[in-house]
């Protein structure tokens, strides 16, 4: 059966099915696909039409894309115009998809096919894939990178139904993501962002590429804060035994036997578990502390370049707001802010004491802080708990020592003792909310606020030795728990809390901490050793 079609000057030849050697070079000369199944054709010049395309109509009535006029056929691009005004649609092409996006005359409803998100005015579709979009989604990047996921690029896709997710929340707002529409995703990782969220969060992130593109990410993660002295081997595993830390100048021991009220220099906490310790000085550090980095990208902070670990002085902790804190931390280099070890390592989807299950950082959530009842407008939440926990809630010492109990107090996540009379704080003797989170010694039946009892000098060790310019003697942090008769050297007042003081015999010498504070420049803490960090 032959055909004569008005796209070829030769008539066309029907074919039930195509050979082998003809599958692989014919593509269908009306709509570019690989032909498949039934086709006309000319051998002469290598001419195919599929089927469809070879009974596509020579006129189409009124269509969305221009409903005032008919479609004619044509056998060249543009395949349609209107024969009236010989008018055809505006066309982009961006990187986001592979096809060019046609200007949608009528203006009418949709849903972008890109962001997921409603449109009303005019907008672009593809012919060829049947998607329609925002104008401004055609410049979407194919490929985006967030701090909170910086070790997978996240690419966009329009239609994430085709991958196998077990979520479809997003991981930077608390809402769900449509699987029939776009968005950016990391399928590695079950990983998915609202299209505008992954724009949004890409945007303000300050990543340098020269530098990543420096960087031996492997030998980045593989830089150790310790070398190792002497190991064993467990199993499969190879434990080390003893460590040199850049933070201390005594080797240091492995030891999983806790015993006493000992407090990590890295973190500041309680030790509950392994850890390494001094043999000779009170330095103590978790086994997890030990072993944090060097150098960390710190994922909530605009500039994504690494940060360096420190040890060597008492900083403010941007995150958690702890005035005064003489553990480990991160910096950068050019940057004044520095972060505590634990907010510094804290992912964005954190865990809880609080709370059952893991929580999600979020930039946009309206909620009741459940530590402290403060009103959140952001911060670390569980949605399908309606659950939100601020960072400095979040990052409270699970116990902590406190002058006004001779025990250790616990931190204690709600109170089943709902009776009035038990409901106050033994520290401000204020009611106290039995719902919101509180400090409690068992043995003693003492309850406290938070904020009551984690003042700003919880995370200074005493016991620590530092050079003060303004005196020739090392200053020694003291703790003290009730006034102490002697008078500061600066205020002349009996010195109360955090103080340091002088060891030296016949040298009577002591500061509060308060004084001190806006000459904490001036103090080098001593006995700890600086290493080359290149």
């Amino acid at each position: 059966m032959e055909l004569q079609h008005f796209s070829h000057i030769h008539p066309l030849v029907f074919k039930e099915k195509l050979s082998n050697k003809e599958e692989k070079v014919a593509n269908c000369s009306g709509c570019g696909q690989a032909v498949s199944g039934s086709s006309f054709s000319c051998m002469a010049c290598g001419f195919y039409l599929d089927k469809t395309c070879t009974e596509a109509p020579s006129e189409l009535g009124a269509h969305p894309f221009h409903p005032i006029h008919n479609l004619n056929l044509l056998e060249r691009r543009p395949y349609t115009s209107c024969y009236f005004c010989n008018k055809t649609s505006p066309t982009i092409k961006g990187e986001i998809h592979e096809h060019v996006f046609t200007l949608f005359w009528r203006q009418v409803p949709f849903t972008c096919d890109a962001c997921g998100t409603k449109g009303d005015f005019l907008s672009y579709g593809c012919y060829t894939c049947g998607l329609i979009v925002h104008e401004k989604c055609i410049s979407l990047p194919c490929v985006i990178k967030i701090g909170r996921h910086r070790h997978h690029s996240l690419s966009h896709t329009f239609i994430l139904g085709q991958h196998e997710f077990t979520t479809w929340e997003c991981k930077i707002c608390p809402n769900e993501v449509n699987a029939q529409h776009g968005g950016y995703c990391c399928s590695d990782c079950n990983y998915i962002v609202h299209t505008n969220c992954g724009k949004e969060d890409s945007s303000w992130y300050i990543f340098d590429e020269k530098e990543e593109s420096d960087i031996d990410l492997e030998q980045f993660n593989m830089k150790s804060s310790f070398s190792i002295i002497r190991e064993t081997k467990l199993g499969e595993d190879v434990i080390a035994t003893e460590i040199k830390h850049l933070s201390h100048q005594h080797n240091l021991v492995l030891s999983d036997n806790v015993k006493g009220e000992n407090f990590c220099d890295g973190c500041m906490l309680f030790i509950s578990s392994a850890f390494y310790y001094c043999s000779t000085c009170n330095f103590f550090l978790h086994k997890s502390c030990a072993e944090s980095p060097r150098k960390v990208y710190v994922w909530f902070m605009q500039n994504q370049s690494p940060y360096s670990l420190i040890f060597d002085r008492i900083f403010f902790c941007c995150i958690c707001n702890h005035q005064f804190n003489s553990g480990f931390g991160y910096e950068y280099k050019n940057d004044d802010g520095s972060f505590c070890l634990r907010c510094a390592l804290t992912s964005d989807v954190p865990t809880c004491g609080g709370h059952e299950h893991r929580l999600t950082f979020y930039d946009k959530y309206e909620g009741q802080c459940s530590g402290c009842g403060d009103k959140r407008s952001y911060g670390n939440a569980c949605k399908d708990c309606n659950f939100i926990v601020d960072d400095e809630c979040l990052m409270l010492p699970n116990i902590i020592r406190h002058k006004c109990d001779e025990h250790l107090l616990k931190l204690t996540y709600g109170d089943q003792n709902v009776y009035s009379e038990h409901n106050y704080c033994d520290i401000c003797e204020e009611i106290r909310n039995p719902e919101l989170w509180f400090y409690n010694c068992a043995i003693c039946d003492t309850s406290c606020h938070p904020k009551c009892v984690v003042g700003k000098y919880s995370f200074l060790k005493p016991g620590v030795s530092y050079k003060y310019k303004h005196h020739p003697h090392p200053l020694t942090l003291t703790q003290k728990l009730y006034d102490y008769p002697d008078q500061c050297h600066r205020c002349d007042k009996p010195c109360l809390d955090a103080a340091l003081e002088c060891k030296e015999e016949g040298c009577n010498y002591i500061l509060h901490w308060g004084c001190v504070d806006e000459a904490s420049y001036d103090l080098e803490r001593l006995n700890y050793n600086i290493a080359d960090e290149d």
